[in-house]
């Protein structure tokens, strides 16, 4: 159906040289979107020889915009837009500190909206509409031991989904967000296989009964960004195994 096709869309995915990002990158490009890798380090090798692969500390204050500047002028005809660069820095709340929560709330949550904000003054000079998607989590609504700054900085992504759908609505720029669940990337595999009381735990805590990969967040990507979604705005998916549907999970 073409209305899922994503033929002809340009899309710059933050964060996509490994874990969700990657995942996310490689199920639009199976869609037919031409994609758009960054990264913060040199260009690996794994990429697509033809795609674009722009490097950015997107951290530092000017990065974001820098970003989408450079994505627009290597593809003038970019659409989609996909933050999902972020990470984890948390230590225990009492002996969290400001650097550690400026460099949560900074790479999360700020990063995020002044990237949305300079895509969206881009697409509203050029008269086009468009789509922005924003990879949240499950910590954005349920919270987690010991991750206090990493929680509130997704909790503030979905909000900002909410809000900046609304302030885009009449520019025909629609903002979705996912909200992955537990998923085995390079944050989390260490901790997985360390511990594997705690892997079997979260087994038995997820309906479909095992931890979630990156391309397991494609399709929900694909999807609202796509046609099909038309009609979706201000939307959280949450993209879990059924981890969050349940109180306490198979003993």
């Amino acid at each position: 159906m073409k209305a899922f096709s994503l033929a002809g869309s340009t899309a710059l995915v933050t964060g996509s040289t490994q874990g969700i990002g990657w995942g996310i990158a490689q199920g639009l490009r199976e869609s037919g979107a031409e994609v758009i890798f960054h990264g913060n380090v040199a260009r690996p090798a794994s990429l697509p020889a033809a795609s674009v692969f722009l490097a950015a500390d997107l951290l530092d204050r000017a990065a974001p915009a820098a970003l989408v500047a450079a994505a627009f002028a290597a593809r003038p005809g970019l659409d989609l837009l996909v933050c999902n660069a972020g990470s984890f820095f948390d230590v225990p709340f009492l002996e969290m500190d400001q650097a550690l929560w400026d460099r949560t709330m900074n790479l999360n949550a700020r990063a995020t909206y002044f990237a949305v904000q300079a895509f969206a003054r881009e697409m509203i000079a050029r008269d086009r509409p468009g789509a922005v998607l924003v990879t949240s989590s499950t910590n954005g609504f349920q919270s987690e031991e010991d991750s206090t700054a990493y929680d509130a900085s997704k909790g503030a992504l979905v909000m900002m989904t909410r809000t900046l759908a609304q302030a885009l609505a009449p520019h025909r720029l629609r903002v979705n967000s996912i909200a992955p669940g537990l998923i085995r990337t390079p944050l989390t595999t260490a901790l997985l296989d360390r511990q594997e009381g705690r892997r079997r735990h979260y087994e038995k805590k997820i309906w479909l009964g095992r931890i979630g990969e990156p391309e397991d967040c494609a399709g929900a990507a694909a999807f609202l960004l796509s046609p099909a979604a038309a009609y979706i705005t201000g939307q959280v998916l949450v993209v879990d195994g059924g981890l969050t549907g349940g109180q306490i999970g198979r003993m």
